[in-house]
Protein backbone atom coordinates (compact mmCIF):
# COMPACT_ATOMS: atom_id res chain seq x y z
CA UNK A 1 0.00 0.00 0.00
CA UNK A 2 1.46 3.54 -0.96
CA UNK A 3 1.89 5.48 2.21
CA UNK A 4 0.16 8.62 0.78
CA UNK A 5 -2.82 6.42 0.96
CA UNK A 6 -2.56 5.25 4.35
CA UNK A 7 -2.15 8.89 5.42
CA UNK A 8 -5.51 9.91 4.23
CA UNK A 9 -6.85 7.68 6.55
CA UNK A 10 -4.68 8.85 9.85
CA UNK A 11 -6.77 12.15 10.40
CA UNK A 12 -10.28 10.49 10.94
CA UNK A 13 -8.68 8.73 13.97
CA UNK A 14 -8.14 11.66 15.57
CA UNK A 15 -11.81 13.41 14.60
CA UNK A 16 -13.62 10.51 16.17
CA UNK A 17 -11.64 11.11 19.55
CA UNK A 18 -12.63 14.40 19.90
CA UNK A 19 -16.16 13.63 19.89
CA UNK A 20 -15.92 10.74 21.97
CA UNK A 21 -16.86 13.07 25.00
CA UNK A 22 -19.95 14.59 23.71
CA UNK A 23 -21.20 11.04 22.64
CA UNK A 24 -20.95 9.55 25.64
CA UNK A 25 -22.39 12.25 27.82
CA UNK A 26 -25.83 12.20 25.27
CA UNK A 27 -26.01 8.15 25.92
CA UNK A 28 -26.23 8.95 29.45
CA UNK A 29 -29.72 8.21 30.26
CA UNK A 30 -30.00 5.34 27.52
CA UNK A 31 -28.78 4.85 23.54
CA UNK A 32 -29.35 7.85 21.22
CA UNK A 33 -30.84 7.72 18.73
CA UNK A 34 -30.16 10.14 15.15
CA UNK A 35 -32.26 12.85 16.72
CA UNK A 36 -30.98 12.78 19.88
CA UNK A 37 -33.80 11.14 21.56
CA UNK A 38 -33.21 8.79 24.02
CA UNK A 39 -34.15 4.72 23.76
CA UNK A 40 -35.14 2.23 26.38
CA UNK A 41 -33.82 -0.29 24.16
CA UNK A 42 -32.12 -2.90 26.72
CA UNK A 43 -28.42 -3.66 25.39
CA UNK A 44 -27.20 -5.36 27.98
CA UNK A 45 -29.97 -8.16 27.67
CA UNK A 46 -27.93 -9.10 24.37
CA UNK A 47 -24.64 -10.64 26.91
CA UNK A 48 -26.93 -13.21 28.42
CA UNK A 49 -25.82 -16.37 26.05
CA UNK A 50 -29.03 -19.18 26.20
CA UNK A 51 -28.61 -22.15 27.68
CA UNK A 52 -26.63 -23.98 25.69
CA UNK A 53 -23.96 -22.71 23.30
CA UNK A 54 -22.27 -24.67 20.44
CA UNK A 55 -19.06 -26.41 20.98
CA UNK A 56 -17.12 -25.68 18.26
CA UNK A 57 -14.30 -22.38 18.84
CA UNK A 58 -15.45 -19.40 16.90
CA UNK A 59 -19.41 -20.45 16.75
CA UNK A 60 -21.32 -17.60 16.20
CA UNK A 61 -23.88 -17.73 19.23
CA UNK A 62 -25.79 -14.69 18.07
CA UNK A 63 -25.40 -10.83 16.55
CA UNK A 64 -27.58 -8.11 16.81
CA UNK A 65 -27.01 -4.75 14.91
CA UNK A 66 -25.15 -1.79 16.20
CA UNK A 67 -25.52 1.29 14.95
CA UNK A 68 -22.50 3.49 14.93
CA UNK A 69 -23.62 7.20 16.28
CA UNK A 70 -20.30 8.94 16.25
CA UNK A 71 -19.63 11.75 13.38
CA UNK A 72 -18.62 9.53 10.16
CA UNK A 73 -14.71 9.42 9.30
CA UNK A 74 -15.55 9.93 5.54
CA UNK A 75 -17.74 12.41 3.89
CA UNK A 76 -19.35 9.05 2.12
CA UNK A 77 -20.05 7.76 5.78
CA UNK A 78 -18.46 5.04 8.05
CA UNK A 79 -16.33 2.31 6.27
CA UNK A 80 -17.94 -0.21 7.90
CA UNK A 81 -21.15 -1.97 9.38
CA UNK A 82 -21.16 -2.80 13.03
CA UNK A 83 -22.79 -6.08 15.08
CA UNK A 84 -22.46 -6.85 18.32
CA UNK A 85 -22.03 -10.49 18.10
CA UNK A 86 -20.99 -13.15 20.78
CA UNK A 87 -19.03 -16.29 19.78
CA UNK A 88 -17.92 -19.36 21.50
CA UNK A 89 -14.17 -19.75 23.19
CA UNK A 90 -12.61 -21.96 25.86
CA UNK A 91 -12.11 -21.00 29.30
CA UNK A 92 -8.35 -22.19 30.71
CA UNK A 93 -9.79 -25.72 31.14
CA UNK A 94 -11.04 -26.14 28.04
CA UNK A 95 -14.36 -25.95 28.72
CA UNK A 96 -16.42 -23.70 25.67
CA UNK A 97 -17.74 -20.10 27.24
CA UNK A 98 -19.61 -17.30 25.09
CA UNK A 99 -17.65 -14.22 24.27
CA UNK A 100 -19.01 -10.99 23.33
CA UNK A 101 -17.35 -8.07 21.04
CA UNK A 102 -17.85 -5.98 18.03
CA UNK A 103 -17.78 -6.96 14.33
CA UNK A 104 -17.37 -4.50 11.66
CA UNK A 105 -17.71 -5.68 8.34
CA UNK A 106 -16.22 -3.01 5.42
CA UNK A 107 -18.04 -1.80 3.04
CA UNK A 108 -15.21 -0.11 0.77
CA UNK A 109 -12.39 -2.00 -1.55
CA UNK A 110 -9.50 -3.03 0.64
CA UNK A 111 -6.60 -1.04 0.13
CA UNK A 112 -3.73 -2.62 1.01
CA UNK A 113 -1.41 -5.37 -0.81
CA UNK A 114 -3.23 -8.57 -0.95
CA UNK A 115 -6.90 -10.08 -0.73
CA UNK A 116 -9.11 -8.38 2.11
CA UNK A 117 -7.71 -9.31 5.86
CA UNK A 118 -9.12 -10.06 8.59
CA UNK A 119 -7.96 -8.04 12.03
CA UNK A 120 -8.52 -8.92 15.55
CA UNK A 121 -8.10 -5.99 18.09
CA UNK A 122 -7.24 -6.97 21.92
CA UNK A 123 -8.36 -3.71 24.02
CA UNK A 124 -6.52 -2.00 26.66
CA UNK A 125 -7.37 -2.59 30.10
CA UNK A 126 -11.03 -1.09 30.25
CA UNK A 127 -11.56 -2.77 33.70
CA UNK A 128 -13.35 -5.88 35.30
CA UNK A 129 -17.18 -5.04 35.61
CA UNK A 130 -19.54 -5.73 32.86
CA UNK A 131 -20.67 -2.68 32.47
CA UNK A 132 -16.77 -2.13 30.84
CA UNK A 133 -16.99 -4.41 28.25
CA UNK A 134 -15.41 -2.30 25.32
CA UNK A 135 -18.68 -3.61 22.97
CA UNK A 136 -21.09 -1.59 25.21
CA UNK A 137 -19.11 1.95 24.72
CA UNK A 138 -18.52 1.37 20.93
CA UNK A 139 -21.67 2.76 19.70
CA UNK A 140 -21.13 6.33 21.09
CA UNK A 141 -17.66 5.99 22.34
CA UNK A 142 -18.53 5.75 26.08
CA UNK A 143 -20.65 3.32 28.16
CA UNK A 144 -22.04 5.76 31.07
CA UNK A 145 -23.67 4.26 34.15
CA UNK A 146 -26.30 6.09 36.26
CA UNK A 147 -25.98 3.43 38.50
CA UNK A 148 -22.83 3.41 39.38
CA UNK A 149 -22.37 7.07 38.37
CA UNK A 150 -19.32 5.90 35.64
CA UNK A 151 -17.90 5.54 32.55
CA UNK A 152 -16.27 3.28 30.42
CA UNK A 153 -14.28 4.71 26.85
CA UNK A 154 -14.14 2.72 23.58
CA UNK A 155 -10.38 2.72 23.83
CA UNK A 156 -10.01 1.24 20.45
CA UNK A 157 -12.03 3.51 18.43
CA UNK A 158 -8.84 4.77 16.84
CA UNK A 159 -7.42 1.58 15.63
CA UNK A 160 -11.16 0.41 14.13
CA UNK A 161 -11.23 3.35 12.71
CA UNK A 162 -8.56 3.13 10.30
CA UNK A 163 -8.64 -0.70 9.97
CA UNK A 164 -11.58 -0.56 8.84
CA UNK A 165 -11.07 2.66 6.96
CA UNK A 166 -8.45 0.92 5.18
CA UNK A 167 -11.29 -1.53 4.25
CA UNK A 168 -10.60 -4.29 6.83
CA UNK A 169 -12.94 -6.84 8.58
CA UNK A 170 -12.20 -6.45 12.26
CA UNK A 171 -13.31 -7.44 14.93
CA UNK A 172 -12.78 -6.21 19.05
CA UNK A 173 -13.32 -8.93 21.57
CA UNK A 174 -14.24 -8.37 24.88
CA UNK A 175 -12.92 -11.03 26.48
CA UNK A 176 -13.66 -13.62 29.00
CA UNK A 177 -15.95 -12.52 31.52
CA UNK A 178 -16.44 -8.55 29.66
CA UNK A 179 -19.97 -8.29 29.88
CA UNK A 180 -21.09 -11.92 29.43
CA UNK A 181 -21.32 -13.84 32.56
CA UNK A 182 -18.61 -14.65 35.09
CA UNK A 183 -15.35 -13.36 35.82
CA UNK A 184 -13.14 -11.27 33.72
CA UNK A 185 -10.06 -12.91 34.18
CA UNK A 186 -7.55 -10.36 33.33
CA UNK A 187 -4.44 -11.36 31.90
CA UNK A 188 -4.81 -14.95 32.04
CA UNK A 189 -2.54 -15.88 29.17
CA UNK A 190 -5.14 -19.41 27.83
CA UNK A 191 -8.42 -16.97 28.21
CA UNK A 192 -7.26 -14.39 26.44
CA UNK A 193 -5.25 -15.65 23.51
CA UNK A 194 -8.67 -18.20 23.02
CA UNK A 195 -10.83 -15.23 22.59
CA UNK A 196 -8.23 -13.52 20.21
CA UNK A 197 -7.86 -16.43 17.82
CA UNK A 198 -11.56 -17.25 18.40
CA UNK A 199 -12.49 -13.81 17.35
CA UNK A 200 -10.47 -14.47 14.09
CA UNK A 201 -12.39 -17.43 13.34
CA UNK A 202 -15.88 -15.60 14.46
CA UNK A 203 -15.17 -12.99 12.38
CA UNK A 204 -14.26 -15.01 9.63
CA UNK A 205 -17.14 -17.18 9.50
CA UNK A 206 -19.42 -13.73 9.52
CA UNK A 207 -17.33 -12.53 6.91
CA UNK A 208 -18.50 -15.73 4.61
CA UNK A 209 -14.08 -16.68 4.44
CA UNK A 210 -12.10 -19.31 4.82
CA UNK A 211 -8.88 -19.50 7.25
CA UNK A 212 -6.62 -19.10 4.36
CA UNK A 213 -7.81 -15.32 4.87
CA UNK A 214 -4.97 -13.00 5.68
CA UNK A 215 -5.16 -11.93 9.54
CA UNK A 216 -3.09 -9.29 11.56
CA UNK A 217 -3.41 -9.41 16.07
CA UNK A 218 -3.19 -5.71 16.58
CA UNK A 219 -3.08 -4.81 20.73
CA UNK A 220 -1.47 -2.73 23.51
CA UNK A 221 -1.29 -2.93 27.11
CA UNK A 222 -4.01 -5.78 28.60
CA UNK A 223 -3.92 -6.42 24.71
CA UNK A 224 -0.96 -5.87 23.66
CA UNK A 225 -0.38 -9.49 26.18
CA UNK A 226 -3.17 -10.58 24.35
CA UNK A 227 -2.03 -10.73 21.06
CA UNK A 228 1.22 -12.06 22.34
CA UNK A 229 -0.32 -14.68 24.08
CA UNK A 230 -2.68 -15.91 20.78
CA UNK A 231 0.63 -15.44 18.70
CA UNK A 232 2.60 -17.95 20.86
CA UNK A 233 -0.76 -20.35 21.11
CA UNK A 234 -1.30 -20.13 17.50
CA UNK A 235 0.64 -23.08 16.23
CA UNK A 236 -1.15 -25.46 18.85
CA UNK A 237 -4.86 -23.78 19.46
CA UNK A 238 -5.66 -22.40 15.91
CA UNK A 239 -2.67 -23.83 12.97
CA UNK A 240 -5.46 -23.81 10.46
CA UNK A 241 -4.91 -19.67 10.83
CA UNK A 242 -2.95 -17.50 8.32
CA UNK A 243 -1.35 -15.58 10.64
CA UNK A 244 1.19 -12.65 9.02
CA UNK A 245 1.60 -10.77 11.69
CA UNK A 246 1.43 -9.01 15.15
CA UNK A 247 1.70 -6.16 17.24
CA UNK A 248 2.02 -6.61 21.23
CA UNK A 249 2.68 -3.48 22.00
CA UNK A 250 4.01 -2.80 25.90
CA UNK A 251 2.25 -6.09 26.60
CA UNK A 252 1.61 -7.24 29.59
CA UNK A 253 3.58 -10.61 29.73
CA UNK A 254 5.10 -11.14 33.38
CA UNK A 255 2.48 -10.59 36.01
CA UNK A 256 5.11 -10.51 38.69
CA UNK A 257 6.91 -7.48 37.22
CA UNK A 258 3.67 -6.11 36.69
CA UNK A 259 2.22 -5.95 40.00
CA UNK A 260 5.55 -4.60 41.85
CA UNK A 261 5.69 -1.94 38.96
CA UNK A 262 1.64 -0.74 39.10
CA UNK A 263 1.41 -0.88 42.79
CA UNK A 264 1.20 2.82 44.35
CA UNK A 265 0.47 4.38 40.39
CA UNK A 266 -2.14 6.00 39.20
CA UNK A 267 -3.79 2.57 38.47
CA UNK A 268 -2.77 0.50 40.93
CA UNK A 269 -6.26 -0.63 41.30
CA UNK A 270 -5.70 -3.15 38.14
CA UNK A 271 -4.06 -5.22 40.48
CA UNK A 272 -7.32 -6.54 41.75
CA UNK A 273 -8.34 -7.22 38.42
CA UNK A 274 -5.38 -9.51 38.20
CA UNK A 275 -6.07 -11.36 41.74
CA UNK A 276 -9.69 -11.55 41.55
CA UNK A 277 -8.55 -13.15 37.67
CA UNK A 278 -5.95 -15.22 39.33
CA UNK A 279 -8.31 -16.62 41.93
CA UNK A 280 -11.14 -17.15 39.85
CA UNK A 281 -8.95 -20.05 38.33
CA UNK A 282 -6.93 -20.93 40.94
CA UNK A 283 -8.71 -22.11 43.99
CA UNK A 284 -5.38 -23.27 46.19
CA UNK A 285 -4.33 -19.31 45.73
CA UNK A 286 -8.09 -18.31 46.74
CA UNK A 287 -6.82 -19.59 50.20
CA UNK A 288 -3.24 -18.54 50.53
CA UNK A 289 -4.29 -14.90 49.60
CA UNK A 290 -7.34 -14.88 52.01
CA UNK A 291 -5.01 -15.42 54.95
CA UNK A 292 -2.76 -12.39 54.51
CA UNK A 293 -5.99 -10.27 53.43
CA UNK A 294 -7.33 -7.54 55.75
CA UNK A 295 -11.38 -7.36 55.42
CA UNK A 296 -10.76 -4.52 54.01
CA UNK A 297 -8.64 -5.88 51.65
CA UNK A 298 -11.03 -8.28 50.83
CA UNK A 299 -13.85 -5.79 50.40
CA UNK A 300 -11.75 -4.03 48.20
CA UNK A 301 -11.19 -7.06 45.84
CA UNK A 302 -14.53 -7.19 45.66
CA UNK A 303 -15.18 -3.78 44.80
CA UNK A 304 -12.10 -3.53 42.06
CA UNK A 305 -13.79 -7.04 40.55
CA UNK A 306 -17.24 -4.31 39.16
CA UNK A 307 -14.82 -1.52 38.00
CA UNK A 308 -13.65 0.80 35.33
CA UNK A 309 -10.45 1.85 34.82
CA UNK A 310 -12.49 4.80 34.87
CA UNK A 311 -13.42 3.99 38.14
CA UNK A 312 -9.74 3.55 39.49
CA UNK A 313 -8.35 7.04 38.38
CA UNK A 314 -11.55 8.79 39.94
CA UNK A 315 -12.10 7.02 43.42
CA UNK A 316 -9.05 4.78 43.86
CA UNK A 317 -6.05 6.55 42.73
CA UNK A 318 -2.31 5.77 43.32
CA UNK A 319 -3.84 2.50 45.02
CA UNK A 320 -1.18 0.94 47.69
CA UNK A 321 -1.69 -3.21 48.45
CA UNK A 322 0.00 -2.43 51.73
CA UNK A 323 -3.64 -1.14 52.51
CA UNK A 324 -4.92 -4.22 51.75
CA UNK A 325 -2.81 -6.66 53.49
CA UNK A 326 -3.41 -8.06 57.78
CA UNK A 327 0.62 -7.00 58.43
CA UNK A 328 0.90 -3.79 56.00
CA UNK A 329 3.22 -5.43 53.75
CA UNK A 330 2.41 -5.28 49.81
CA UNK A 331 0.16 -7.75 48.82
CA UNK A 332 2.63 -7.68 45.77
CA UNK A 333 5.65 -8.45 48.07
CA UNK A 334 3.41 -11.68 49.23
CA UNK A 335 2.60 -13.15 46.23
CA UNK A 336 5.85 -13.16 45.44
CA UNK A 337 6.98 -15.12 48.78
CA UNK A 338 3.44 -17.56 48.82
CA UNK A 339 4.57 -21.12 47.68
CA UNK A 340 1.00 -21.24 45.73
CA UNK A 341 1.40 -17.98 44.08
CA UNK A 342 4.99 -19.16 42.04
CA UNK A 343 4.11 -22.10 40.03
CA UNK A 344 0.57 -19.76 39.42
CA UNK A 345 2.32 -16.72 37.93
CA UNK A 346 5.04 -19.25 36.22
CA UNK A 347 2.24 -20.96 34.00
CA UNK A 348 0.61 -17.40 33.18
CA UNK A 349 3.69 -15.72 31.92
CA UNK A 350 3.74 -15.25 28.18
CA UNK A 351 7.07 -16.64 26.48
CA UNK A 352 6.76 -19.91 26.64
CA UNK A 353 6.74 -21.17 22.92
CA UNK A 354 7.82 -19.43 20.13
CA UNK A 355 5.51 -17.82 17.57
CA UNK A 356 5.26 -19.24 14.03
CA UNK A 357 4.43 -15.35 12.51
CA UNK A 358 6.25 -12.34 12.24
CA UNK A 359 5.86 -9.95 15.81
CA UNK A 360 6.46 -6.63 16.43
CA UNK A 361 7.08 -5.56 20.14
CA UNK A 362 7.07 -2.06 21.23
CA UNK A 363 7.82 -0.93 24.95
CA UNK A 364 8.70 3.07 26.69
CA UNK A 365 11.93 2.43 28.32
CA UNK A 366 10.20 4.95 30.87
CA UNK A 367 6.46 2.99 31.05
CA UNK A 368 5.83 3.43 34.38
CA UNK A 369 2.45 1.30 34.55
CA UNK A 370 3.83 -2.02 32.40
CA UNK A 371 7.55 -2.08 32.78
CA UNK A 372 10.02 -2.24 29.84
CA UNK A 373 11.83 -5.13 31.50
CA UNK A 374 9.44 -7.59 30.89
CA UNK A 375 8.82 -6.70 27.66
CA UNK A 376 12.30 -6.97 26.58
CA UNK A 377 12.29 -10.59 28.25
CA UNK A 378 9.48 -11.54 25.88
CA UNK A 379 11.34 -10.53 23.22
CA UNK A 380 14.63 -12.33 23.94
CA UNK A 381 12.92 -15.16 25.30
CA UNK A 382 11.14 -15.86 21.91
CA UNK A 383 14.28 -15.13 19.75
CA UNK A 384 16.18 -17.80 21.78
CA UNK A 385 13.33 -19.89 20.51
CA UNK A 386 13.65 -19.05 17.30
CA UNK A 387 11.22 -16.84 16.38
CA UNK A 388 10.80 -13.58 14.06
CA UNK A 389 10.56 -10.45 16.52
CA UNK A 390 11.23 -6.95 15.66
CA UNK A 391 11.42 -5.27 19.13
CA UNK A 392 11.58 -1.08 19.53
CA UNK A 393 12.30 0.98 22.43
CA UNK A 394 10.39 3.90 22.76
CA UNK A 395 12.46 6.65 24.28
CA UNK A 396 9.53 8.91 25.54
CA UNK A 397 11.09 10.72 28.33
CA UNK A 398 9.86 10.19 31.88
CA UNK A 399 6.82 12.76 32.68
CA UNK A 400 5.59 12.78 35.63
CA UNK A 401 5.87 9.08 36.74
CA UNK A 402 3.47 7.01 38.35
CA UNK A 403 0.39 9.06 36.53
CA UNK A 404 0.31 6.40 33.14
CA UNK A 405 -1.38 8.57 30.91
CA UNK A 406 1.81 10.56 29.45
CA UNK A 407 4.34 7.23 29.68
CA UNK A 408 2.27 4.21 28.92
CA UNK A 409 -0.02 5.66 26.57
CA UNK A 410 2.22 8.08 25.07
CA UNK A 411 4.48 5.16 23.45
CA UNK A 412 1.07 3.56 22.88
CA UNK A 413 0.26 6.61 20.41
CA UNK A 414 3.97 7.07 18.98
CA UNK A 415 4.11 3.65 18.63
CA UNK A 416 0.64 2.79 16.92
CA UNK A 417 0.04 5.83 14.88
CA UNK A 418 3.43 7.57 14.80
CA UNK A 419 6.30 7.31 12.09
CA UNK A 420 7.12 3.98 11.02
CA UNK A 421 4.56 2.36 12.99
CA UNK A 422 2.74 -0.87 14.18
CA UNK A 423 0.25 0.12 10.75
CA UNK A 424 2.98 -0.12 8.10
CA UNK A 425 4.52 -3.29 9.93
CA UNK A 426 1.37 -5.05 9.88
CA UNK A 427 0.82 -3.57 6.33
CA UNK A 428 4.25 -4.86 5.28
CA UNK A 429 3.53 -8.44 6.57
CA UNK A 430 0.28 -8.26 4.50
CA UNK A 431 2.17 -7.52 1.69
CA UNK A 432 4.41 -10.57 2.14
CA UNK A 433 7.38 -7.99 2.27
CA UNK A 434 10.21 -10.55 3.83
CA UNK A 435 11.60 -9.96 7.58
CA UNK A 436 13.27 -12.35 9.51
CA UNK A 437 15.43 -13.16 12.20
CA UNK A 438 15.31 -10.55 15.56
CA UNK A 439 15.83 -7.16 15.69
CA UNK A 440 16.23 -5.72 19.22
CA UNK A 441 17.01 -1.89 19.59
Amino acid sequence: MKRQDLRRVWPRAGRVVAIMVLAGAMAATGVVTRTGEASAEPVAAFYTPPERIPQEPGAIIKTAPMTLFMTPPTEQGWPGKAQHVMYTSRLQDGSPVAVSGTYLEPTGPWQGAGPRPTVVIGPGTSGQGDRCAMSMAFSTGLAVSVEQLGISANQELPSSVVWSGLGARVLVTDYVGLGTPGIHTYANRFESGHAILDGVRAANNLGGVGPETPVVLWGYSQGGGATAAAAEMKPSYAPELNLKGTWAGGPVADLTAILEKIDGALIGGAIGFAVNGMLARYPELQRAVDRVLSPSGRAMLDTLSDACIADIITRHPFLRTETLTRDGRPLSAHLAELPEATPVLAELRIGNSAPAAPVLITSGRNDDTVPYGQARRLAEDWCAKGATVTFRTNELPPILPGTTIPNHFGPEIIDGFGPDNAFTYLLDRLADKPVSGCSID
